[in-house]
């Protein structure tokens, strides 16, 4: 975790995935302060949606300006790691309160997506592309 954010006392912890996007979140009390990799929020997640994206559970909840939150994220793109820390900041919202479930679970956001990449067949160029036929 980074210097800037050493926090001790008590947290709530959840993992959230997304395709091969493994996102490890903790929550402390704090003033909304976020940490991804040992960066600052902004400066890891570039992108205004990408930002959207991972405070939507915060803001449909209401806890933005409640919680601190360290992340690591591994593996996956950057879309992946978005929607990983949406997942894992949702699951650590329940451990906090188990009755923000009513407010979460409608909107998606803690139904882990599984969909991930098609395996490649043999015989064809991809998972399911075919070598172009040549009647001739």
């Amino acid at each position: 975790m980074s210097d800037a954010l050493t926090l001790t006392g008590t947290y709530y912890y959840a993992n959230g995935k997304r395709k091969n996007a493994v996102a490890r979140v903790r929550l402390h009390k704090g003033n909304g302060r976020m940490i991804v990799n040992g960066k600052e929020f902004k400066d890891y997640f570039l992108t205004r949606e990408r930002f959207d994206c991972v405070i939507a559970p915060l803001v449909l909840t209401k806890t933005e300006k409640m919680f601190d939150i360290s992340a690591e994220v591994s593996g996956g793109g950057l879309n992946g790691q978005t929607e990983a820390m949406r997942h894992g900041i949702s699951k650590a919202l329940l451990e906090f309160n188990k009755e923000l479930r009513a407010d979460l679970k409608p909107e998606g956001y803690l139904t882990r997506d599984s969909r991930t990449k098609e395996r490649k067949k043999f015989g064809l160029h991809k998972a399911r592309r075919a070598p172009q036929f040549s009647k001739r």
